[in-house]
């Protein structure tokens, strides 16, 4: 069973002001689909994102981070997450931002996005509850096979090419 790790981005949550829905919401959801769950928290600080992400992406293969990704002044989780990663995977921004197009004409406001560091996945998504969690569902068919070839298991099953 592969560890996701739910990192919360909340100035609110990191300061006790505000509940960790989002969190909440995403660590049940990962639960469902068979991963066990390790949580953190930081405050929408670009260095401490940075920190707690590069940590945590040594020792779990997959890390969702919620929070931070919209228009404010104090959304830096794209930019520390940028500064992380490896290289992005722009597909998952746009199949976010698609799904989450079905609830509200604001999703594309959204700078959720996701990449590689090393052999784990980093997925930014939304910090609100329905966002988070419409956005882990768009994504949830692709994680298995993102994981298996990030793992080095790039044997493709009958009729799909080597292109991808």
């Amino acid at each position: 069973m592969d560890t996701a790790f739910v990192l919360t981005i909340s100035d609110g949550v990191a300061a006790g002001t505000r509940q960790d829905a989002s969190g909440d919401a995403l660590a049940d959801r990962l639960s469902a689909l068979g991963y066990a769950i390790e949580r953190g928290l930081v405050p929408d600080e670009f260095a401490a994102i940075v920190a707690e992400v590069t940590v945590q992406s040594a020792r779990c293969r997959l890390l969702i981070a919620t929070g931070g990704t919209g228009l404010g002044p104090r959304d830096v989780t794209p930019q520390a997450l940028r500064d992380v990663l490896d290289y992005e995977i722009p597909g998952f921004g746009e199949v976010m931002r698609a799904a989450g197009r079905g609830s509200t004409p604001l999703a594309d406001l959204s700078r959720s996005l996701a990449g590689v560091k090393g052999r784990s996945l980093i997925v930014a998504v939304p910090g609100s509850p329905s966002g988070a969690t419409e956005s882990l569902d768009a994504l949830a068919p692709l994680l298995e096979h993102a994981l298996e070839t990030l793992g080095g298991h790039t044997d493709h099953g009958p009729g799909e090419d080597d292109a991808a």
